[in-house]
């Protein structure tokens, strides 16, 4: 059997590869390329000229920018020809630096696109310069350019580099030689052109300019999605601020602190060190807070080996701005981002824990999260899809870059005074976090700093959301906390009150605030918390009898234990569904194995996808239930991908409703049954696969309804009882 989530996670990439063909310009666009001309690029050009080429959006487009940053189309063909030719002949693939510098000695010189670090030889006293692709180091770079570049000494940053080879007798010489380095990036830009262009555009417009500027669709997206996305950009527009995401996979978390800006830096949460982050002692070398304007950790919450001194510097520095090694205090304007993904749903952590579940013991400490300025609700972005990305006109990656760094300066924290007033139970440090995000909002979206009050409105609203998810989960995690009552809320000049609830504590009220509704025992202590709302019952155990029960098994009251035997269906018969047919035997499990070696075509996937949004349906909304499908791969490599990209639609969509799916691929299987976990197996005759086609009405009541569809051919379904698997989990 082999596990399928490897060939899952080559579907975004099988799916963020397919275009078709260059799209119809909208008047948005139009609008773009006559205020900005020069400074914008038809995003889905980085797709047509990448190639084989692993670099940064930024570095594409920073090509790209030079030579096809036009709306003639004339112009676009011949620039991405000249892209392609310069990656073909100067970008240099990792599998093909021997060839590349073998080039380099026959030549005597050659340009090369690459990725440059630089290192401090203290031995010789110089520094020497490190190509990652190239795979030669300990090349002479003068002290100037460093000076000029000193990211290059932490992260390291992509170049385009002029290589001379030159061999000596001397076994200590290195025979590379670079004579000129020139940084991807733009030279400057002229942000009181900036602002005046802005005036040219509305809210709406402006905002769509920014989401197709980091590649996405704005037609994907509504008002709140576009929020979302944006506030990712706010860590390089806004000093000192710390963000945390956490949501499900594949849904673009990182994409924009790794291919968004030259000026921010992603790292693996797991190789963090205080050295690294901060301040190397041994050699006094500052760390990457101090050369990037964004240091994002990726896969944050995966990381349990937790440095306890790296989590109390951390802490400093998210609070101070600074921080201590040995005697010295350092002062940094990096901002953070923690980037995570969550394997269980909104409910289930409201239930059982709180929204920063997924995250190491050693960071869920109250003192630390209380740092956070915003959480961004990560399970609100959908998984991202072809059609998400942009084909539109946006900014040149690096353009737009080097606007929101020179904005770093500014302060629009108190914009929203001139019409709203916090309430005075907001602390400090609450206030602090909403004024930040609201800061680098207006900074976004309203760059000149005016904003009518409805527009403020909305970006204050969202920033009190964001970090009023931070601090109830943070009363979650500490009872103590919650002796001080805190409303977040706002006046506005009429003096009238407006109150700003998270959606998840509208959707989810029972589950949001059983925390704060904790017991006391007659000596005074806390109890356990007990939730607002009475539990649900278990639900009743349904009969198996239909409409379209066979004599073989006979019919049992409501309620009833549900029996061993077997139903027959005929071709033709019609008013049987999943719902009565397998629902109530699996009701109440917990673990569902569902075997079926054809779920390959559109109509075998929606069959599928009707019974696990009805195991969804049936649970509890706090509970979630682990769900398998053994399949079979489809042979034909044309189709291949096709049901490949339609199982990832469906685990996507079960997932995210808390009946979390697994797939496994096994070319061994013919039998096709489900089996649960409290004692039930059913034998499928057919599968799941046991319907006609639909007509081609579209108002065909069986599209919606499985009890208006005809079977297809006689089977019969057989239910047996099984040992429950695992103590403790049956009835």
């Amino acid at each position: 059997m082999t596990n399928l989530e490897d060939a899952l996670d080559e579907i975004d990439v099988l799916a963020a590869e397919a275009t078709d063909g260059a799209p119809a310009k909208s008047a948005l666009d139009d609008k773009i390329n006559e205020h900005f001309a020069g400074a914008v690029v038809r995003k889905d050009l980085v797709k047509a000229v990448r190639g084989n080429a692993v670099v940064p959006s930024y570095v594409l487009e920073y090509l790209l920018g030079q030579y096809a940053a036009s709306d003639d189309e004339a112009t676009i063909q011949a620039g991405i020809d000249s892209v392609r030719q310069i990656l073909a002949t100067h970008y240099v693939n990792r599998n093909e630096h021997m060839l590349v510098k073998s080039e380099i000695r026959r030549k005597g010189r050659h340009r090369v696109i690459d990725k440059v670090t630089v290192t401090l030889n203290e031995k010789n006293d110089v520094h020497e310069a490190e190509f990652e692709n190239l795979q030669i180091k300990g090349v002479i770079i003068d002290d100037v350019t460093v000076k000029q570049n000193p990211k290059l000494l932490v992260g390291g940053v992509w170049c385009i580099c002029d290589i001379e080879y030159f061999h000596s007798d001397d076994q200590r010489v290195v025979p590379w030689i670079l004579d000129k380095l020139k940084p991807i990036q733009v030279a400057g830009v002229d942000i009181d052109h900036y602002y005046e262009a802005r005036k040219a555009f509305t809210t709406e417009e402006w905002i769509d300019l920014l989401m197709q500027s980091i590649g996405l669709n704005p037609e994907q997206y509504n008002e709140r999605g576009k929020l979302i996305a944006l506030t990712r950009l706010i860590p390089f527009v806004e000093r000192n601020y710390n963000v945390v995401e956490l949501g499900p996979k594949g849904t673009g978390k990182s994409h924009t602190f790794s291919e968004f800006s030259p000026n921010g830096i992603l790292i693996s949460g797991g190789e963090v060190t205080v050295a690294k982050l901060f301040v190397n002692n041994a050699s006094g070398r500052i760390g990457l807070v101090g050369y990037w304007d964004c240091v994002a950790f990726d896969e944050f919450a995966a990381n349990r080996r937790t440095d306890q001194n790296l989590v109390n510097v951390m802490k400093n520095y998210l609070a101070n701005k600074s921080f201590s090694r040995g005697t010295s205090i350092y002062g940094a304007e990096a901002s953070m981002a923690f980037i995570g993904n969550t394997t269980h749903t909104v409910p289930y952590m409201l239930k059982n824990s709180d929204l920063f579940d997924e995250l190491p013991d050693a960071y869920r400490d109250p003192a630390w999260l209380d740092r956070i300025h915003h959480y961004i609700p990560g399970w609100e972005v959908a998984p991202i899809r072809s059609e998400m990305f942009s084909a539109g006109y946006g900014f040149v990656v690096d353009y737009l870059a080097e606007i929101l760094r020179a904005k770093r300066s500014e302060d629009f924290s108190d914009k929203y005074k001139d019409y709203f007033t916090l309430d005075n139970s907001i602390s400090t440090r609450d206030q602090d976090g909403i004024r930040k995000t609201f800061s680098g909002l207006m900074k976004l979206v309203h760059p000149t700093g005016e904003a009518t009050e409805d527009e403020a409105r909305a970006l204050l609203e969202f920033a009190i959301e964001g970090r009023k998810r931070v601090k109830d989960s943070i009363l979650r995690i500490d009872a103590t906390m919650r002796d001080t009552p805190v409303q977040f809320r706002y006046a506005d000049k009429a003096g009238v009150w407006h109150d700003v609830a998270t959606l998840e504590e509208s959707q989810y009220p029972q589950l949001y605030r059983r925390a704060w509704d904790a017991t006391h025992d007659g000596d005074g202590g806390s109890g356990e918390a007990t939730p607002t709302a009475t539990e649900p019952a278990p639900a009743a155990v349904a009969s198996t009898a239909s409409s379209a029960a066979a004599p073989n098994v006979a019919a049992e009251p409501a309620a009833s234990v549900l029996a061993e035997g077997h139903l027959d269906f005929t071709a033709g018969q019609r008013g049987v569904s999943y719902e009565t047919l397998l629902l109530p035997h699996l009701r109440g499990a917990s673990k569902i194995t569902i075997t079926d070696p054809y779920i390959r075509m559109p109509h075998q996937g929606r069959n599928l996808a009707d019974l696990l949004s009805l195991l969804a349906a049936a649970k509890d909304d706090a509970d979630e239930i682990d769900v398998v499908l053994v399949t079979t791969e489809e042979p034909k490599a044309e189709f291949k991908q096709r049901q490949l990209l339609m199982l990832k639609d469906i685990k996507d969509a079960s997932d995210a409703a808390g009946a979390r799916l697994a797939v496994r691929l096994d070319d061994t299987i013919h039998d096709r049954r489900i089996e649960t976990n409290h004692g039930w197996r059913i034998d499928l005759g057919k599968g799941l696969d046991i319907w006609q086609r639909s007509s081609d009405n579209p108002f065909d009541f069986g599209r919606n309804r499985q009890e208006f569809r005809l079977i297809g051919s006689a089977f019969t379904v057989h239910y047996v009882k099984i040992p429950v698997v695992g103590p403790g989990e049956a009835e």
